[in-house]
């Protein structure tokens, strides 16, 4: 320190000192990607006290959300304090300590919900890396086993069982049972990538249920019981509207596939946007109400919108040959105006005045855009009041939510999201520009090989497989 005091004296300089970080979180430290630095002999603003009070209340949060030993602040920590510089831990840009501390939040969240050690069956072996960076928590990775080892360990380490949401599961749900260990359902996110996850795309988010999962209304699964109990603070409402404006400017989706398309939906005509699931989808066989078919879905629009414009684009999965379905079925081609197989859903949206669904996540990204949304079956945001429902919804779902109330718990609270290039949990902004970084790199010369080859990689393994991957992929 003399040293360095020393040569600042002879030349002139001023000397800047880095001190330990007044908030530090564990897992970005052992990272080496601290959130923070104390560097004195800068120069800066004063402290402003409005911003000041607003920051310390938002620190407290986070002592409430950590679990032990994953969190250190001290004492006298005011997060305003121009001495402060904040660090994102996934870019290492400067940022400012709001954004800081929502990092802080997402990461420790991550944290208290993997702090049970989770005792993995039946996930894929091409899956299990992924699903590995999600469940690491406090108390050690993931285990993957069959029944019986998962259901014995999770019993001696008070931890859970963890199983994909649609595969069958009756008989690890009877082990844990037998365990008394809890059981969670995975799932993919509703941010999940560039690509399809039934072509080997790794997700950026996953979702972990221990009471049933988004797409089954018969239970009420932790997002509708975020809805249904949590009354959500309103800064984070506000993170969700700047999330929600950012995600439309994007033109982002859960996949973010298709190029650009064209213009379908004449100008002066009513757009109707119908999309297509696949029908033997676990959201279907559970969620769908009486129209449980693609064909049925478009004949009851059309029923409905005997004037409009109606746009069926078939799921992308069916598309590509991943899954059973006919993408250009000409029943469905006579009573709709246009089926659209290439291009991305996101340009449809805003030729469109409004979605049709039985059960589609295309609904909520709708709703996001604000269009108006008719739900035939019962997906998990219909019933708070954004949606006419024409499958009545479970009578659970008797609280009114404000559009972004519904982004903030299934965006950001529900889903759980790990940064692709440090492998450190974030939220979903972070994980929302990697899908953008990645996007663009898709639509280079060298990505669109890529994809030509992973295409026909999955479609020859989903073929080869045929049934006996089913539910597995």
């Amino acid at each position: 320190m003399a040293t360095a005091e020393a040569k600042a004296r002879n030349a002139g300089a001023g000397l800047a000192v880095f001190a330990p970080a007044p908030l530090a979180i564990s897992i970005f430290e052992r990272a080496r990607r601290p959130l923070c630095y104390r560097v004195t002999g800068l120069e800066g603003p004063p402290v402003d006290e409005a911003a000041s009070g607003g920051l310390k209340v938002a620190v407290s949060g986070l002592l409430a959300i950590a679990p032990p030993g994953e969190i250190r602040i001290e004492a006298d920590l005011d997060p305003a304090d121009p001495s402060i510089v904040w660090l994102c831990p996934y870019t290492r840009r400067r940022i400012s300590a709001a954004r800081a501390i929502d990092i802080a939040g997402d990461a420790l969240r991550h944290r208290a919900r993997t702090a049970r050690r989770s005792f993995a069956v039946g996930i894929t072996r091409w899956k299990r890396d992924a699903v590995s960076a999600f469940l690491d928590g406090p108390n050690g990775s993931p285990v993957f086993a069959d029944t019986g080892d998962a259901a014995a360990g999770a019993k001696a380490a008070s931890g859970r069982i963890v199983v994909w949401a649609s595969r069958r599961s009756e008989e690890v749900e009877k082990a844990a049972r037998e365990a008394g260990a809890p059981l969670a359902r995975l799932e993919d996110g509703f941010l999940r990538s560039v690509g399809l996850g039934s072509a080997f795309v790794r997700p950026a988010s996953l979702v972990l249920d221990e009471s049933g999962i988004y797409y089954d209304p018969s239970t009420a699964s932790d997002l509708e019981k975020l809805l249904r109990e949590v009354d959500l603070p309103a800064p984070l409402i506000a993170r969700a509207a700047a999330l929600r404006r950012r995600i439309v400017e994007a033109g982002a989706t859960k996949y973010n596939v298709g190029a650009s398309g064209r213009r379908v939906v004449p100008e002066g005509r009513v757009g109707v946007l119908v999309p297509g699931q696949v029908e033997d989808d676990a959201s279907i066989l559970r969620g769908a109400g009486a129209v449980r078919t693609n064909l049925a879905l478009v004949a009851a629009v059309r029923a409905r919108r005997p004037d409009a414009f109606i746009v069926y684009k078939p799921h992308p999965d069916v598309v590509a040959g991943y899954r059973r379905g006919a993408p250009a079925d000409p029943e469905i081609a006579r009573i709709a105006d246009a089926v659209v197989t290439e291009g991305s859903i996101a340009d449809l949206y805003p030729q469109c005045s409004s979605v049709e669904t039985m059960t589609s996540l295309t609904g909520f990204e709708a709703l996001l855009r604000g269009l108006e949304v008719t739900t035939h079956g019962q997906p998990f945001y219909a019933g708070w009041g954004l949606t006419e429902d024409l499958a009545p919804p479970s009578p659970r779902r008797g609280r009114a939510r404000a559009l972004d109330e519904l982004v903030a718990a299934a965006l950001i609270l529900y889903p759980l999201y790990v940064d692709p290039a440090s492998g450190l949990p974030c939220g979903p902004e972070t994980a929302l520009e990697r899908i953008l970084e990645a996007r663009s790199a898709a639509s280079a010369a060298g990505g669109r090989l890529a994809a030509r080859v992973r295409h026909a990689y999955a479609l020859a393994r989903h073929r080869l497989l045929g049934p006996f991957a089913k539910g597995r992929l």
